[in-house]
């Protein structure tokens, strides 16, 4: 019954992607059952030649309305159906180890919707990797998607990782297990990121690597 009704909301937004995990894999399932997970496309999907850090950015936020807009939905049906939930930030816990409280892309990969790159980020077959993840932990049981659980990128691509203007990208294919060490100095990234931080106001977006993929180019709408 909740299910069906969370998969009714869902129907409602065809763009967004999404699957149910069990997440028996970390500290979480003590508390909830599953996650369902989601992905939401950015506003614009931006190729190499037209991006700009400012376009990326509102494609970002286009998201990110969008998924504030059904995850109300969702909490609201969980509310007053009496579940038990729990919504994740996004923003990571600290600057140190740079990881979120929860892992959206393990999720990701775990409720089939995409798989990490050579960039480390989730690419799904639809959009590429220029989508913007969430998740509800909840304690309730459903039809779980079919784990991936190794990269699906060709060996001979390198778009992602010739374009990266830190030069942080292994050129890696990831496999189930993987420290994201082997994939990407997390590090380097987020010092190049950070160091915009003045004259932003904010982390440079840089989704470079993300524009240069060629998965989903079929839905880039310019």
């Amino acid at each position: 019954m909740l299910e069906r009704e969370i998969r009714n909301i869902l129907s409602g937004h065809p763009e967004i992607l999404y699957g149910f995990t069990d997440i028996s894999y970390c500290s979480y399932a003590e508390s909830y059952a599953s996650a369902l997970v989601m992905a939401v496309p950015y506003g614009e999907q931006l190729s190499p030649s037209v991006y700009t850090e400012e376009r990326f950015e509102q494609g970002i936020q286009s998201a990110k309305g969008s998924l504030e807009a059904v995850l109300a939905e969702i909490e609201e049906l969980l509310r007053c159906s009496g579940t038990k939930y729990w919504i994740p930030p996004v923003a990571q816990e600290n600057e140190t180890e740079l990881r979120a409280l929860f892992s959206f892309k393990t999720a990701a990969a775990r409720a089939g919707i995409g798989w990490f790159g050579k960039n480390d980020v989730i690419i799904t077959e639809e959009y590429g990797p220029r989508v913007r993840l969430s998740a509800v932990l909840i304690d309730a049981v459903f039809e779980y998607g079919l784990p991936i659980t190794a990269g699906r990128c060709p060996e001979d691509c390198t778009k992602c990782v010739d374009i990266c203007p830190c030069k942080a990208l292994k050129n890696r294919q990831w496999a189930e297990g993987m420290d994201r060490s082997e994939i990407i100095d997390y590090r380097k990234c987020n010092k190049m990121r950070s160091a915009f931080i003045p004259k932003l106001g904010r982390k440079n977006a840089c989704g470079l690597c993300m524009a240069a993929c060629p998965f989903g180019r079929h839905t880039l709408e310019t």
